[in-house]
């Protein structure tokens, strides 16, 4: 069981998920990150491993079927240099199809530099750029770039919160002019430290991560729609062995379904963007509905282990939440330092990807996995 606050960027922040994330080597979500980079100044150290995947047909899959790139749309793509291979191809994917191609990349040591030499009152600055591209763009694909597990751990909470804050009105217009977003990573990118959380040798690990990555999105769909017919009602209750009992009214809300492909109909509905490997399945409660608590018995925030994590909620609301090991504190900072909204109870999600399959001796899940059972706090734009 997992949990997600959701930040004001509308995309989700998490333990250990969704970009741009606490810890991951972004720069603050407010469009305000350097266009690009050299590839010496990636990390160093950094080694180039083999992924066991076609990149050439990644790219293909990600620019025509995920993203559906039409002839003379605009396409920002981002990413580090690690994924230089997989951004130069889906970079001409975009081409050929006839859409017009603008790439930049990033690296942790810009991140790093960005807080060492950045004055803090930067970090609220108007994000000209990023609003500027999201009136232009037409489709966003980016790549995981995370690779040092706490990245940013040093970094004051409340940094972090107001460049959050700060790219509230990029996302605000990027919804306004529909603009379609993929990322790949969906906070699972393969790394030794990730493989290592989930007690996972590396290798089955990756293998793990792009099976789910390039399950057929055609079945996909289809269980995307029986779990939108599971989901339909007026009570949703959560239970669960270690205590967890949460329930809330849904009413009959729609159910968001991520199956790999942003379609005509999810762009109707304001589906914008998928997150790749893809498989979830999430509602919204019925505003002030929400009561009980819900339990993790095991993750990680910034590199550090959280254990017992308990959510209490009451009247739609997240009132208080306990937990042990070494990361607690850290995630309580994190959480407390977001302004008002955080507390709401958001959404809940159900993972759907049967290829995402974890080693039966973890207690870390994640949000994709098939059964998996996560519960979102803050925005849910």
């Amino acid at each position: 069981m997992k949990m997600k606050i959701a930040t004001l960027f509308a995309v989700t922040f998490a333990v250990s998920a969704c970009a741009p994330q606490t810890g991951s080597n972004s720069v603050p979500s407010n469009g305000n990150a350097p266009v690009a980079s050299n590839a010496s100044n990636s990390t160093p150290g950094a080694a180039k491993a083999a992924v066991p995947t076609d990149l050439q047909d990644l790219a293909r899959r990600i620019v025509t079927q995920s993203a559906g790139v039409k002839e003379g749309e605009i396409v920002h793509i981002s990413g580090g240099v690690r994924d230089m291979e997989l951004l130069e191809n889906i970079d001409i994917e975009v081409e050929k199809a006839g859409g017009h191609s603008l790439l930049t990349v990033g690296s942790e040591r810009m991140a790093k530099k960005y807080y060492a030499e950045v004055p803090e009152r930067y970090d609220t600055k108007e994000p000209k750029l990023g609003m500027a591209l999201a009136k232009v763009v037409n489709v966003a694909i980016s790549v995981d770039t995370t690779e040092t597990e706490g990245l940013l751990a040093d970094v004051p909470k409340a940094r972090i919160a107001a460049g959050a804050k700060a790219g509230q009105p990029v996302a605000t217009e990027r919804i306004k002019n529909k603009v379609r977003s993929v990322e790949v990573g969906n906070g699972l990118y393969p790394t030794e430290w990730r493989a290592k959380q989930f007690e996972m040798p590396f290798d089955a690990f990756a293998k793990m991560f792009w099976e789910g990555v390039n399950i057929d999105y055609t079945t996909l769909q289809t269980t995307g729609e029986t779990a939108r017919a599971a989901l339909v009602g007026k009570e949703l209750e959560i239970t669960h062995p270690n205590g967890t009992s949460l329930k809330m009214t849904i009413d009959s809300r729609p159910a968001y379904i991520s199956d790999g492909i942003i379609s005509a109909e999810d762009v109707q509905k304001g589906n914008l963007s998928v997150f790749l490997p893809a498989g979830e399945a999430a509602v919204t409660p019925v505003a002030n509905s929400g009561d009980g608590k819900f339990v993790i018995e095991k993750d990680f925030f910034e590199g550090k282990e959280i254990t017992n994590l308990t959510l209490n909620f009451a009247g739609g609301k997240l009132t208080s939440m306990t937990g042990e090991g070494p990361g607690f504190a850290a995630l309580k900072a994190n959480y407390d330092a977001f302004p008002e909204g955080k507390d709401i109870l958001a959404f809940v999600d159900i993972g759907i990807n049967s290829n995402m399959k974890l080693a039966p001796s973890t207690k870390l899940g994640n949000w994709v996995s098939a059964g998996m059972v996560s519960v979102g706090t803050g925005n849910n734009m």
